[in-house]
């Protein structure tokens, strides 16, 4: 069965149409299906549908997607309340280890990244694994670093990759591979994405399902919930009234 490749972290611009056209006709050419692109929290639905209107063109299926960078668990909590059902993936940038934390035992949260370059403030870790395991949140890997890092700091880098991703994949964690890219010169093909992969520990089918068919089933599952009649995981309102 021929794979259906995502991308769920491509950095777009609203406010830059011509970028936006750039980054967008290049993902169609590179052989992605669906990307998704983060806007911040208060943006406006027309600008959504803007940037979706942009991908149909080229034959994108366009994901929208929210990064929540919270200062504090209420904070975080109160977002998720107040944003979920206004974006299709809702992604925590895991920048301290009590947002790492709340964030891995919700049940609302898609994704958890940790963007923090530093080995020292990255908190994926066994213990982080585990609560992830209960709520079904993915852990993405953005490659972009790999492509600009260099030296010592890749080594590190690396280093980090392969022992996270070693305790995601020992909890049987959903791993996305996503570019994190915002320029052209940083966007890959899907299997060379997939390749990069290699160098953390990520080999074979794992990899290329880290690309195509573990994103693909986030974004199936939550445009479901989004869904008129949704009421809880298999379970749908097919109709009411006095003559059901």
């Amino acid at each position: 069965m021929k794979r259906s490749f995502v991308d769920l972290h491509l950095r777009l611009s609203s406010s830059d149409l011509v970028h936006t056209q750039t980054l967008t006709a290049k993902a169609a050419e590179l052989g992605y299906t669906f990307v998704a692109a983060p806007f911040a929290p208060g943006t406006k639905p027309d600008e959504i549908r803007k940037i979706k209107a942009f991908c149909a063109d080229v034959g994108l299926d366009f994901v929208s997607r929210v990064d929540l960078r919270p200062r504090s668990e209420n904070e975080l909590l109160n977002l998720l309340r107040k944003l979920r059902r206004r974006f299709e993936i809702l992604c925590v940038l895991c920048e301290t280890k009590e947002i790492a934390r709340q964030a891995a035992k919700d049940h609302r949260v898609d994704l958890l990244n940790f963007p923090l370059l530093d080995q020292r403030r990255r908190f994926f870790d066994r213990a982080e694994a585990e609560l992830a395991t209960c709520s079904n949140a993915g852990f993405e890997v953005d490659v972009k670093p790999l492509l600009v890092l260099e030296g010592p700091s890749r080594v590190r880098f690396l280093s980090c990759l392969r022992r996270e991703v070693a305790v995601a994949v020992e909890f049987r964690l959903p791993i996305v591979l996503s570019s994190g890219a915002s320029e052209v010169l940083l966007m890959r093909k899907p299997r060379e994405v997939a390749a990069l992969a290699l160098l953390f520990g990520l080999k074979g089918d794992a990899a290329l399902d880290a690309v195509s068919e573990v994103p693909a089933g986030v974004v199936k599952k939550n445009r479901e919930k989004l869904g008129v009649g949704f009421v809880a995981p298999g379970i749908r309102l097919i109709k009411q009234g006095e003559d059901c």
